[in-house]
């Protein structure tokens, strides 16, 4: 029952109306970011912000159904990085739960621990889909590990270490950026307004 609980409080009608623009963020940088073939993503800005305001699960369902809807009528390489997607805003939420998002350093720490969980769930996406190349600028790290003599799993899993703290950081203080700029009414009308206010306020 609490878990029904947990899942109903973060959908009111500021989370359903933020989702859809938070996946437009989503979708309409991340592709900027493919056809400049830049080493980050930059696809989740939105998706954190849903997860730091709204709480976990509305992170998830954003972070999914950007990937669902970019990979359908954009991208299909966008497809198969929805579970990326849905931890990267469930963890996110969860930190915003536990305070991180009061403070520029606790959101630096979120991006950190939302880099390690991409990297983790987007290793055997990218390696066993992909064989470790993908759409990404990434892969151009990819390629040079492997130019090196590293096996496939541990060029990717590297990569990926490298490349997401950066990504994932800067995901974090854009999305943090945004929070900021809101007005405090504004912001009291989402379901978990009160884990992104500072506790001076």
């Amino acid at each position: 029952m609490k878990l029904i609980d947990s899942i109903k409080k973060d959908f009111n009608t500021m989370t359903l109306v933020l989702i859809p623009v938070a996946i437009a963020i989503n979708v309409v940088i991340g592709q900027i970011v493919v056809l400049l073939r830049l080493p980050v993503y930059l696809d989740s800005i939105g998706t954190v912000l849903v997860g730091a305001i709204c709480g976990p699960w509305a992170g998830a369902l954003t972070g999914t159904l950007s990937n669902i809807i970019w990979g359908l009528l954009i991208d299909p390489n966008a497809f198969p990085w929805f579970p990326v997607a849905l931890f990267i805003g469930f963890v996110s939420g969860w930190c915003a739960h536990f305070g991180l998002f009061r403070t520029w350093w606790g959101v630096v720490i979120t991006g950190f621990l939302v880099a390690i969980t991409a990297a983790i769930v987007s290793t055997p996406i990218a390696v066993y889909l992909y064989g470790g190349i993908t759409a990404s600028g990434s892969s151009f790290i990819t390629a040079f590990l492997l130019q090196t003599g590293r096996d496939l799993v541990s060029a990717v899993l590297s990569t990926n270490f490298l490349v997401e703290p950066v990504d994932k950081i800067a995901t974090a203080l854009l999305a943090y950026a945004i929070i900021r700029g809101l007005s405090r009414r504004y912001l009291m009308r989402f379901p978990r307004a009160e884990n992104v206010m500072p506790k001076q306020a």
